[in-house]
């Protein structure tokens, strides 16, 4: 089996990742059994501060630093369990230490293999409003929608007020469930969970619209790649090429 490195940028998405690689491991392997894991995380404070000021190129380069530590401990492959660090590993100068598998594109593949035609976008303000998924989902023939500038803002304050805190409320979920009914009025007929920590909050039961998880469809990819039933990823950063 290859070795799987974890590039956590944000602490509750990565940990729901690694236990997804695990669980879903066991369901094809039997229990206690999955590929090596390695996670290296660093902290996530000075990317945001980058992100602010606009800063992917340094935010890249932050992220390149941890993908050369999960190389340098023998990874086959990367997976990143955050939607927003895809912005900037899209804008990395240099190729990574490693290659890794896109979630965007993750996501975006298993929205045209149920045959969704258009899909609602909730993450963080910079995935709900950069190019990572508008681009994946144009590649996958993909319509896509994003909530009202307010509910943006929502989204995103309780993703980082709440959510990267551990802390998880009826009230934002009820919030969210709000939201994603006005996403299926739109069209919609189904809904990116962009954000790794946001099924944490909306279980697919909560949901009016099919939910695509993306936290839980990218440890099932890393999964499917560590056991060689699909191939390694060659994607090192920048703009990803199908």
């Amino acid at each position: 089996m290859h070795p799987i490195g974890i590039l956590a940028h944000s602490a509750d998405g990565a940990a729901l990742c690694f236990l997804e690689m695990v669980r879903e491991s066991a369901r094809r392997l039997g229990e206690h059994r999955h590929p090596e894991l390695t996670l290296s995380m660093q902290p996530m404070g000075p990317s945001l501060e980058a992100y602010a000021r606009g800063e992917l190129g340094q935010v890249a380069a932050y992220l390149a630093r941890t993908a050369g530590r999960l190389a340098n401990a023998g990874c086959a492959f990367f997976v990143c369990p955050d939607n927003t660090a895809h912005l900037a590993l899209e804008a990395a100068e240099e190729p990574l230490p490693l290659a890794g598998l896109h979630i965007c594109e993750i996501v975006a593949r298993r929205a045209r293999s149920e045959g969704r035609r258009r899909i609602g976008l909730l993450g963080t303000r910079w995935t709900m409003e950069g190019s990572a998924y508008r681009a994946a989902a144009a590649r996958n023939g993909l319509e896509l929608c994003v909530p009202s500038e307010d509910d943006r803002r929502l989204v995103d304050q309780v993703i980082f007020d709440e959510l990267t805190q551990g802390v998880v409320r009826d009230g934002s979920r009820a919030l969210f469930v709000r939201i994603i009914e006005a996403l299926a009025r739109e069209g919609c007929d189904a809904v990116a969970l962009s954000c790794t920590e946001i099924p944490l909050l909306v279980p697919p039961e909560a949901s009016q619209l099919p939910t695509l998880d993306s936290t839980r469809l990218l440890a099932h990819a890393a999964v499917a790649v560590a056991l060689g039933n699909e191939p390694l990823p060659t994607w090192r950063g920048g703009p990803f090429r199908a």
